[in-house]
């Protein structure tokens, strides 16, 4: 099965119906096609649609190819000012922006972030944009948290992988953000990030689920619904690269930091990106240009 599902490209040919695309634009694509005839499509949470035909999601190839055939309402013209790069890139920033929607982030809401790999980089990335005062990041690695306080965190907090040490990191994250914990976002979904989140919001907050790293955790919920913790769900995104795409024309956003590597589309090139990836390390988001 063909992989990938962050992607922009030059349009060579379109359809006979298609008035909004011509050849040699440049856009950047959203890689999931649902059925619009579902009620979770017709009450606009198409993001939810389970016909959803998504690039990279079996059986649906991905994007990692010469060409792609995709609707043109899903291919969204670049402003003269974003590369393709940043096209592709709308695709995470998407991630991001959805769960600063559904956080409802603004001027009077602190952030406090689980993780920062690429996805905890560009929801901090979207929360400082949508307006967060302060923004505090977690993680377990040196490298990624100094990449974090690079583009913007207000504040960083290493801590360990070991689920006894939750009580005393909440104290040290507490105290790192200075003031209340409105939102927590767990962009890493296991379940020491998800508890560590749990604790550290204030009463009346709330957690935002947005990584998937296990499929079932042990977390005191309990305890958070006596202080009216609420837990919400982040599901991919919906309607969000006409914002992502403002967002980084004005400037409001940069998501150049984050391209660490670059990698031509040879057999061997693609495996050394792989590779890249894998070893983590200074890695964050590998791009190939074809």
């Amino acid at each position: 099965m063909v992989i990938g599902h962050e992607c922009a490209g030059v349009i060579e040919k379109v359809g006979s119906e298609v008035k909004t695309l011509v050849p040699g634009d440049r856009v950047a694509l959203e890689p999931g096609i649902s059925c619009w005839r579902c009620d979770h499509c017709k009450g606009g949470r198409y993001n939810l649609c389970p016909e959803m035909k998504f690039f990279a999601t079996p059986p649906v190839h991905g994007s990692l190819a010469n060409q792609v055939v995709h609707p043109a309402d899903l291919c969204f013209k670049l402003p003269d000012n974003v590369s393709l790069e940043e096209g592709a890139m709308c695709e995470p920033l998407s991630v991001g922006v959805h769960a600063c929607r559904r956080a409802n982030i603004g001027p009077e809401t602190n952030v406090l972030i689980m993780g920062a790999g690429p996805i905890g980089l560009v929801t901090m990335l979207a929360a400082r944009a949508f307006g967060a005062p302060r923004i505090v990041i977690v993680d377990v690695d040196d490298y990624r948290l100094s990449v974090a306080k690079e583009i913007g965190a207000d504040n960083i907090v290493k801590v360990s992988t070991n689920l006894q040490d939750i009580a005393e990191e909440v104290e040290k994250i507490q105290k790192a953000m200075g003031t209340g914990i409105d939102v927590s976002f767990d962009c890493a979904g296991l379940n020491k990030t998800m508890s560590t989140a749990l604790g550290a919001t204030c009463a009346g907050g709330k957690v935002c689920l947005v990584g998937m790293g296990h499929h079932e955790m042990t977390v005191p919920l309990t305890p958070a619904a006596v202080r009216e913790v609420d837990v919400v769900g982040v599901f991919r995104y919906k309607n969000t690269w006409p914002l992502c795409l403002e967002l980084l024309r004005s400037g409001k956003i940069d998501v150049k930091p984050l391209v660490t590597h670059r990698f031509g589309f040879s057999q061997k090139e693609v495996e050394e990106a792989f590779e890249t990836s894998a070893r983590g390390g200074t890695a964050i988001k590998v791009m190939f240009n074809l």
